[in-house]
């Protein structure tokens, strides 16, 4: 466990600096507004050749997250064929800074939609792209009509997604906030995923501020919320990916945070 790369989201103006702040061995980070609609930028001074080759003489692995506003399973089209588009933008930014991966969250349909639709929109989505890295598809915390908060939905997206798609590039990432908020327990919880995607890509190892199955996604430092801190270690051991904090309180909560999770992982 000693080779496992933990590292945290961070300010994209400089992710290496921020990364070598927190002593981390990789930074996650958006390309733009994770709010809105405008295409990415890298803002990294050189752009993305740059940052790339900063990256790698640092020794760092790169993730980006794409913006919150993607929903790639709806049924409008107003917000489906532009998400489309933001998430292939995205992955062509991400691919060219070197990002290992890119993350994106399941999405959701809309009240009076059959989840059918939503999964069928997702294998549209990667039938129509060209995954030039892996797109890391993660669970989130709320939401009735969600694609990825419950684990017999994200079954059956699984399900739609191998008999039609090339699952080589399309990846799992877990988020241990997110499960515990949507109802999920954490004991024995990758092998629940890995029983329904194969693998697990990437783990955001977070705390959460409300209780189980609140539904609300609310992150907090390791060991100051609800989730015991033992457990998301036990989570991180278990999948043995790599690890994200995406936790509040800057350079000095997230460093906590990383040494919390390197301790756990040698003791």
């Amino acid at each position: 466990m000693s080779e496992l790369r933990i590292g945290a989201h961070v300010d994209q103006e400089d992710p290496v600096a921020a990364a070598l702040d927190r002593k981390a061995g990789l930074a996650q980070f958006f390309l733009g507004d994770p709010q809105g609609w405008k295409g990415p930028e890298v803002r990294y001074a050189g752009g993305a050749e740059a940052l790339k080759a900063a990256a790698a003489a640092a020794q760092l692995d790169l993730y980006v997250h794409s913006p919150y506003v993607i929903n790639v399973a709806t049924s409008n089209n107003r917000i489906r064929i532009p998400s489309r588009k933001l998430l292939t933008q995205h992955m062509t930014a991400a691919a060219e800074v070197g990002a290992k991966a890119l993350v994106v969250h399941g999405g959701h349909v809309l009240k009076a939609d059959d989840p059918e639709l939503g999964f069928e929109n997702w294998v549209k989505t990667f039938e129509r792209m060209e995954l030039q890295i892996p797109v890391l598809i993660e669970n989130t915390a709320g939401g009735d009509n969600a694609m990825a908060r419950t684990f017999d939905r994200l079954g059956r997206l699984w399900e739609r997604l191998a008999d039609r798609c090339d699952m080589d590039r399309v990846g799992f990432c877990l988020d241990t906030c997110h499960a515990h908020a949507a109802g999920e327990e954490l004991l024995g919880i990758v092998d629940r995923v890995k029983a329904i995607t194969g693998r697990i890509d990437l783990v955001h190892a977070n705390d959460s501020r409300d209780d189980f199955g609140s539904g609300a996604d609310r992150h907090a430092n390791l060991g100051a919320g609800r989730i015991d801190a033992e457990a998301i270690v036990a989570v991180v051991a278990a999948a043995g990916a790599p690890v994200v904090v995406e936790t509040p309180n800057g350079v000095e909560g997230q460093a906590a945070d990383i040494e919390l999770l390197r301790g756990g992982l040698a003791g």
